[in-house]
This record gives structure tokens, C-alpha cells and sequence, in this order.
């Protein structure tokens, strides 16, 4: 199996204080790698911020509001979708486009294909 990277372009807002770049759009990537952990994706974040993610609650919350604790997704509008991470530094909430988490959801599930048969 292969992993699965593919970046994407995000609005970050954070509750500490905000400059006006950050409310500009950040490259983000998305990562899958199978043989590591087939039920989570990562989510790196600029400046060093990487994010472990069921992979399941991200695809619910394409969908309907989802998670509970450190990750929470949902969608916002009928265009874009909302992951709010939560840490001891504060909040991070990202608000990516639909169709590229379902683009890079679609690459996992694809990259975990077998043929029939298989292991």
C-alpha cells in the first residue's frame, strides 16, 4: 500500500492574537500512510503544527457536525468544511475547501484498495 500526500489551501484562525497574514490562505497537507496507521490521515499545519485525525471523523464531518474532544469537523456551507483542533496552546480552526478533503479522502480509500483476495 502506498501513502497518500496532497496539499491543500486553508484559512487558519487562532485564538491568540491575529496578524493580517494569517487570515490570508496557507498551504496545509494532508497525509495517509497506511502502513502507519490506516484509520488516521495528518494534518500538518504551517509552522511546525501537525494534527492526527480519525480518518472516519473526518469524512462524518464532511457531512454533519462530528468529533468531540481535541478535533471537531463540520461542514459550513455547502462549499467549505470547518476542523477546529484543540491543544493546551489554545485553539486552531481551519476552514478548507469540500472538495479537497473529499478529493484526498477519496486517494486513501484507494491507496487501502485490495484485490480480492489480498493479505
Amino acid at each position: 500500500m502506498s501513502a497518500v500526500e496532497q496539499y491543500a489551501r486553508a484559512h487558519v484562525v487562532t485564538d491568540a492574537d491575529l496578524i493580517e497574514e494569517e487570515l490570508a490562505a496557507v498551504p496545509v497537507v494532508l497525509r495517509y500512510d497506511p502502513d502507519e496507521d490506516p484509520r488516521s490521515v495528518r494534518v500538518g499545519l504551517p509552522g511546525r503544527h501537525e494534527w492526527t485525525v480519525a480518518r472516519a471523523l473526518l469524512e462524518q464531518g464532511l457531512r454533519a457536525p462530528a468529533g468531540s474532544g481535541e478535533v471537531r469537523v463540520w461542514p459550513c456551507g455547502r462549499v467549505q468544511a470547518v476542523v477546529e483542533f484543540h491543544s493546551t496552546r489554545g485553539v486552531s480552526v481551519v476552514q478548507f475547501e469540500s472538495k479537497a478533503l473529499l478529493r484526498f479522502l477519496r486517494r486513501t480509500y484507494t491507496a487501502t484498495a485490495q484485490p480480492v483476495g489480498g493479505r
